[in-house]
């Protein structure tokens, strides 16, 4: 099943996002970051779900806090931590609320970056001690996971690491962004991996990682892809061109019935095309 992303549209509220991919036909929608706080979201999205007949998905950074800050589960700052907890929480009340079988998160951060350095280049810091942040990742993720009761189905995404991210610390300050890091993970604690193939394909080329073997492992493991394009060096959520290494995958996801989820940031036009187009060929 074919999903797009609330913030592959740019609005200041999420129930504008919504009823502009439903007016274009897209009903797999999956809810992000990228939009403002209001207190009437639940509301709006379950009318919206109950017109337009709506699949809902919930990722992330949503709904979106009253003042905003950066998730990172494996901060070793309690009230990073402990803020990232609770609002997992909420996400997860919204997600049942709205229907949503999963949710997804990311994996976490070995600094605690600032809100405007996301997307961007960290500004170099101390990293925290690996082992120490990995085990308060594990103590969060257990924590979401015990409050689900099985309501619904928790992913963990890789992260990006970017080229200019990876010279600036000599190091990668994110966690979970390699096959070899998901075995270690897995051996540590059981979970579902939410694969970002355009996430993978920067940090393949600024570690000098095969793309096209790495990919495929990833593949091997996860049910859940998100799809997007780029320039190998920044995260850029590009359209996927035809014949590329991006959209083959994307069909080899689509026929093996994996769950993906579009994150292409263009107009609506453009993304209801691609949309359409790929569901008439799966």
């Amino acid at each position: 099943m074919i999903y797009v992303s609330s913030s592959c549209l740019k609005y200041s509220k999420i129930s504008d996002c919504v009823k502009a991919l439903a007016d274009s036909g897209i009903c797999n929608i999956e809810l992000s970051g990228g939009t403002d706080y209001y207190s009437d979201i639940l509301s709006d999205l379950l009318l919206l779900k109950k017109e337009y007949n709506l699949n809902y998905l919930v990722h992330n950074y949503f709904p979106p806090p009253e003042e905003p800050f950066i998730l990172n589960l494996a901060s070793l700052d309690d009230r990073i931590w402990m803020k990232s907890v609770d609002f997992m929480k909420k996400s997860i009340n919204m997600a049942v609320a709205l229907g949503s079988p999963i949710y997804g998160l990311h994996a976490g951060f070995f600094v605690n970056p600032s809100v405007n350095e996301i997307g961007k280049v960290f500004n170099k810091r101390d990293l925290f001690n690996q082992k120490l942040a990995v085990k308060r990742f594990i103590e969060g993720y257990k924590i979401i996971e015990n409050y689900c009761q099985n309501s619904l189905k928790l992913y963990v995404e890789n992260n990006v690491l970017s080229y200019r991210n990876y010279k600036e610390y000599g190091t990668n300050p994110f966690m979970l962004t390699t096959f070899d890091e998901y075995k270690v993970m897995r051996d540590f604690f059981d979970f579902n991996l939410l694969f970002d193939l355009a996430h993978f394909k920067v940090t393949a080329n600024s570690l000098n990682l095969n793309l096209v073997n790495e990919t495929a492992k990833f593949m091997e493991v996860s049910d859940y892809i998100h799809i997007s394009d780029n320039d190998g060096f920044v995260d850029q959520n590009l359209l996927p061109k035809l014949d590329t290494f991006i959209y083959k995958c994307l069909k080899e996801a689509l026929l093996c019935n994996k769950l993906v989820t579009l994150e292409i940031y263009a107009d609506i036009d453009s993304l209801s095309k691609f949309y359409r187009e790929l569901n008439k060929s799966c």
